[in-house]
């Protein structure tokens, strides 16, 4: 993979606890972000806590807690094997191979593979767009200016790809811009405009991605098409909610109607 932003995620320097010598202000806020998503799937696990880089009592208790629910000994210390527990989730999503045998297989098969492992951001010192899930995507950028729908987008592809042997950047540059690879794809004949889309559907097909259009060429946000059924397009979206938001916070499985919605069709067809 190009994008392994993932390995520094998944990992701690050293055992971190209550005012703990070897504490560092970046592995704190690591374990701290774990337990708040831990805490979004399991709301009542008793493990959400502020995320300050401070392991004092209260994320101590987080820690207890988490242990508890994983039934493990409650000593409220994490080392590298309890971080190991906590972001499983992140390596389920990046480290298993995706059933499939080609590309737009593999695409829509890690697509889910991440859907699965409930990717969120979060919101650490008044910022939102944070958190290892949006590091992972964006490269290690976080924080509110940074949309990460393509950086979604582009990781499902690198990581299909990879698994096939083939570099992504064959297709499209790396970039957290909409704007950039719409362009791109213009420019190489491979980007339907919805116009094109809504009259021949049978163009579109799974793994391909779409681009909602604002005007002619500013587009605002992008997802992954898994299937095409009827007017309907069925996706897996980042940095989207329930209303479809181009900023949104996390990965969703969507459908939208393309006969009512302008949505350009990126094809990964000449990568396949």
């Amino acid at each position: 993979m190009i994008k392994k932003q993932y390995l520094k995620e998944i990992i701690i320097a050293a055992t971190q606890q209550r005012s703990g010598a070897s504490n560092t202000l970046k592995d704190v806020i690591k374990v701290q972000s774990w337990l708040n998503l831990y805490a979004m799937v399991n709301p009542a696990a008793g493990t959400a806590t502020g995320i300050d880089g401070d392991f004092g009592p209260a994320t101590e208790a987080a820690v207890k807690s988490f242990q508890k629910n994983k039934q493990q000994p409650q000593t409220g210390i994490v080392d590298a094997g309890l971080f190991s527990v906590l972001s499983q989730p992140m390596q389920n999503a990046f480290t298993t191979k995706a059933a499939g045998n080609d590309l737009r297989t593999i695409m829509v098969n890690t697509a889910m593979q991440h859907l699965a492992n409930a990717p969120f951001e979060l919101t650490i010192k008044g910022q939102s767009n944070s958190g290892p899930w949006v590091r992972s995507y964006m490269d290690g950028m976080e924080g509110t200016p940074w949309f990460w729908c393509m950086g979604f987008v582009q990781t499902i592809l690198d990581q299909a790809a990879s698994q096939l042997g083939k570099d992504f950047r064959a297709l499209m540059p790396l970039s957290y811009s909409c704007d950039t690879v719409a362009t791109t794809g213009i420019q190489k004949g491979i980007l339907s405009r919805y116009t094109v889309v809504r009259s021949t559907p049978s163009l579109v097909k799974p793994g391909d991605i779409f681009l909602l259009q604002q005007t002619t060429f500013d587009w605002v946000h992008t997802g992954i098409i898994t299937a095409v059924n009827g007017d309907l397009f069925e996706t897996i979206e980042g940095n989207t909610n329930n209303d479809g938001s181009s900023n949104g916070n996390g990965v969703y499985k969507r459908v939208r109607n393309f006969q009512k919605s302008k949505l350009d069709v990126f094809s990964i067809q000449s990568l396949v």
